[in-house]
């Protein structure tokens, strides 16, 4: 697919970071999009700066608020999507939506956000691919992009940092989207099929992943979250009793503005990387030259990707700083 004016793609995630970005350069081309979200305002917010850019003739952009982690409100999506455009057929399907979170398969306590964050990455993917398939179908050609992430190849933040949901999902992602390119050889082939993964893009990942656990978009921190930041600082040796409460919000939002304004690779240019990938026909879409370091490192020496010793080098070779409440670590754009 070498031109996507005409086109008619659903966009998953489309309010914020590289969903946004996705559908504001497929609007420029001439693609009409129909995005979901779990934030009204958010995409309100993509839906004015696609009017800013100006919006070819023929284009539109519609809103529809989903939840990617269930069937029910993406056939929804799917069907008030088709009705908006009046379309029949989908050339262009983004499973991009996600969220980061729930860490340790071990504490129980935190079951709740680990399936909350298993459900949106892995199902959220799946889900889009079973609904959307008929759409994709019916077109003359057709590609499905799926958002897996570098920790969908190294699964891991880092030592001391658990993080077993986000990267079980995004495995899953990666082997479902590589499954597929038989799968849809075979039974679909004017389907193609590309799998992203993004290594830091400067997003708000962090904070919208928060909100959507929380089911509010506050800026301030809850008393658990603040818990959490507490035993965050004690494993990382600091004494959390020294810090009011002000301090941890403060340090919060500046780990949150340099992960998004720090970041090697920009939402918009993730978006370009993606889209260029999509019309070269590459199955596998690395973005940044962060990933492209890891991947290199992981497959050099997989038997030492979770020692110490491995994430002092890649952290270096990468570039990534240390400080905060955290690790300047890579995810994709998610909510």
């Amino acid at each position: 697919m070498k031109d996507f004016a005409g086109k008619f793609a659903v966009v998953t995630g489309g309010g914020t970071g590289m969903g946004r970005e996705l559908a504001r350069q497929l609007i420029a081309e001439g693609c009409s999009v129909a995005m979901c979200d779990v934030s009204d305002a958010n995409m309100a917010e993509t839906i004015r700066l696609c009017q800013a850019d100006g919006i070819p003739q023929g284009a539109r952009i519609t809103a529809h608020h989903a939840d990617v982690a269930s069937e029910e409100d993406l056939r929804r999506f799917r069907d008030e999507a088709a009705a908006a455009h009046e379309a029949e057929r989908l050339h262009l399907l983004f499973n991009n939506a996600g969220i980061g979170g729930g860490g340790s398969m071990v504490k129980p306590e935190e079951r709740e956000a680990w399936e909350r964050t298993f459900n949106v990455c892995w199902y959220g993917v799946y889900y889009g691919c079973r609904t959307f398939m008929p759409m994709l179908l019916a077109a003359d050609e057709a590609h499905i992009v799926n958002t897996a992430s570098v920790n969908g190849f190294w699964a891991s933040l880092g030592p001391g940092v658990s993080h077993s949901a986000y990267a079980a999902a995004k495995f899953a992602v990666k082997g479902f989207t590589e499954a597929l390119i038989t799968d849809l050889r075979v039974n679909a082939p004017h389907i193609k099929c590309s799998v992203v993964m993004p290594g830091h893009i400067g997003t708000d990942i962090a904070g919208n992943s928060r909100k959507v656990f929380r089911g509010d978009w506050s800026d301030e921190l809850t008393p658990a979250e603040l818990a959490s930041a507490r035993e965050r600082m004690a494993r990382m040796g600091m004494d959390p009793s020294q810090v009011p409460d002000a301090a941890i919000q403060a340090m919060m939002a500046e780990q949150a503005r340099r992960f998004r304004e720090d970041a090697p690779t920009t939402a918009a240019q993730a978006a370009t990387i993606i889209l260029d990938g999509v019309k070269a026909e590459r199955w596998r879409i690395l973005v940044g030259e962060d990933a492209i370091i890891m991947d290199r490192m992981v497959r050099e020496t997989p038997e030492e990707a979770y020692e110490v010793s491995f994430y002092e080098r890649m952290a270096k070779a990468v570039g990534w700083q240390l400080g905060g409440l955290g690790r300047a670590a890579p995810q994709t754009q998610d909510a």
